[in-house]
């Protein structure tokens, strides 16, 4: 037997020359290969550790890239990376220039099907599985989906249209009972009656026409191995379904699947978290949130609170725990979690929807046709607005002030701080006659002492912040702070409009007759959102005046620090005052 037998796996063709009884080795040495690089460079822990029998049984037994495999949502990829030539790059995953934290097609020919959101595999394992029918192609479809993204409309969707084709698809449902947070919900339930075989109903896959088999254990490398042969000669639609453990091979990760999600810097060694000092930090916008809605909550009985299976990143834990019988975790469902909301909204109740920004991209016909067309005031609380660092292209939430602004009713506000926050939420709750949409960062606000008194904020209105002659910034939301810090010493007005819609018009009068030259800044694209909405104010008034615009480019901004991502699209505080500084100095204003 080998000593180190990963070291000379570059590729599958290498892992197959290998004998089965080999492999078991080669699992340990792949789990402790990704302990030690996520240890120092962070990541996606536990959904990899689970799954490392699994990757290596799935390009053992099928002939990939030839056979087709797709990783659902992605997270649990690391393994397949590492065994598909990136082995040597691996350290540099999530960072910037580095690997995607995701499959990618442009990155290897073994990632089938870039992915990054839940409950998409099925569907696109089906139609390669159909063009593949379509071409007279005998390859195989290997679909990989956890129990949580199951759950999620789209998978069944999928599963629905496979079971009534002959297509060559095999889905893997890895079933480990949690996403980022526990699974719930009545499939959940099934899942665990199967487990335990106390399920009394008929296997709701094979009612489907899915050839099933399982549950099997998913780290007993010998089953996995025999029934995937079986599965190969099956023609048609086939389900395995196997049973693993989050965070396997790490005492730390198993037992506390939620923190070893993505846990930061730990001891490769122990699996002890780095301690952080957040003594005297300002806090995260997630918890401004979820603190603030408890608050209002217990004053306001008919608050609700809503989240598609967030509840610990979007800080709706907070309510989940104090006040159970009102706050709902819906599962990866976006569309049912808005449409649900805006049920309550009919009934009365005051229902904060709160959905990272990149994510309610999935519920966009919903918060059309279900929320602004009947003007229901749900009160939508966007998260992980702006660029969000790591996670990338699939994750970043610069789309939605361009896909809200142009639905009718709807009120759009990006709060500049975490008291500016707190105030928003405290004005939604108390009676708006449109929907409304808050949207704040990823990470730490800017006001250590947040917890002010609550007072309202006036719908559409902005505020100015700096005097300045000729040449003044408009901004909104958190990227205001990055104004303010590059403008020091420098001749510059600057105005934090806070409301995309309805625009403060009395202010921007004045705005644009006291200065000739404008700048729009923003941490959304460019392309119709908050600067488009001025130069439209603009073109309906006949101002004249020079509009700048500045935000992100037209183009999918890849992964690496928040920070770096700021400064490569030179919107940091540097970058600028430089620009300003320029623009000053050509423009001639003192």
């Amino acid at each position: 037997m080998l000593k180190n037998i990963l070291k000379h796996i570059n590729s599958p063709e290498d892992l197959r020359q290998l004998s089965a009884v080999d492999l078991q080795q080669l699992a340990q040495e792949l789990r402790r290969f990704i302990i030690e690089i996520v240890a120092t460079k962070e990541g996606h822990l536990g959904a990899s550790l689970g799954v490392v029998e699994l990757t290596i049984a799935l390009h053992y037994v099928f002939n990939t890239p030839e056979d087709l495999l797709i990783w659902d949502v992605g997270h649990q990829a690391y393994g397949h990376k590492i065994l598909t030539g990136r082995k040597a790059e691996f350290h540099t995953n999530r960072q910037h220039n580095g690997l995607s934290g995701f499959p990618k097609r442009n990155e290897s020919v073994y990632d089938a099907f870039g992915t990054g959101h839940s409950s998409t595999s099925i569907s696109a394992a089906l139609g390669m599985a159909i063009a593949s029918q379509l071409k007279g192609e005998n390859r195989q479809h290997i679909a990989v989906i956890g129990d949580a993204s199951i759950a999620s409309g789209m998978a069944f969707e999928g599963l629905n249209h496979a079971g009534v084709t002959t297509a060559n698809l095999l889905v893997v449902l890895n079933d480990n009972a949690i996403g980022i947070d526990p699974s719930v919900g009545a499939l959940k339930q099934y899942l665990t009656n199967v487990k335990k075989g106390t399920q009394k109903q008929d296997n709701i896959f094979e009612a489907l026409n899915f050839e099933y088999s399982g549950p099997i254990d998913g780290h007993n490398m010998a089953a996995l191995l025999t029934e995937l042969e079986r599965l190969k000669t099956i023609d048609g639609p086939k389900f395995l379904h196997i049973i693993t453990t989050k965070g396997k091979g790490l005492k730390q990760a198993e037992a506390d699947q939620v923190k070893y999600h993505a846990p930061g810097k730990f001891n490769a060694t122990t699996g002890d978290l780095i301690s952080k000092n957040n003594e005297n930090l300002p806090p995260k916008y997630q918890d401004v949130f979820g603190l603030t809605l408890v608050e209002l909550a217990k004053a306001n009985k008919k608050i609700i609170g809503i989240t598609p299976a967030m509840p610990t990143g979007s800080s709706l834990k907070y309510m989940m725990d104090e006040i159970p019988e009102r706050a709902f975790d819906v599962g990866i469902a976006e569309q049912h979690a808005v449409t649900m909301a805006a049920g309550m909204a009919t009934q009365g109740l005051v229902p904060f929807c709160n959905i990272y920004s990149t994510f309610l991209q999935r519920a966009y016909d919903q918060i059309i046709h279900d929320v602004a067309l009947q003007n229901l005031p749900v009160i939508f609380c966007i998260d992980r607005a702006g660029l969000v660092g790591e996670d990338g292209a699939t994750h970043h939430g610069v789309f939605d002030l361009a896909y809200l602004r142009c639905i009718p009713n709807l009120i759009i506000v990006a709060p500049r701080n975490e008291i500016e926050l707190r105030n928003i939420l405290y004005t939604a709750q108390k009676g708006l006659q449109h929907p409304i949409a808050i949207r704040y960062p990823r990470g730490r606000g800017v006001t250590p002492n947040w917890k002010s008194e609550f007072k309202a904020i006036e719908i559409g209105t902005g505020v100015q912040l700096n005097q300045g002659d000729n040449l003044a910034i408009l901004s909104v939301g958190a990227i205001s702070n990055t104004v303010s810090k590059a403008i020091e010493e420098l001749n510059c007005a600057h105005y934090d409009m806070r409301f995309v819609k309805p625009l403060d018009e009395p202010l921007l009068h004045t705005v644009f007759k006291n200065h000739s030259t404008l700048i729009t800044l923003e941490d959304g694209v460019v392309s119709g959102g908050f600067g488009s909405a001025i130069l439209e104010f603009a073109a309906t008034h006949n101002y004249k005046n020079d509009v700048i615009l500045k935000g992100i480019p037209d183009a999918f901004t890849e992964h690496g620090s928040v920070n770096t991502l700021y400064e490569t699209l030179e919107l940091d505080p540097f970058h600028l005052k430089q620009f300003i500084s320029d623009l000053i100095q050509k423009k001639g204003t003192p």
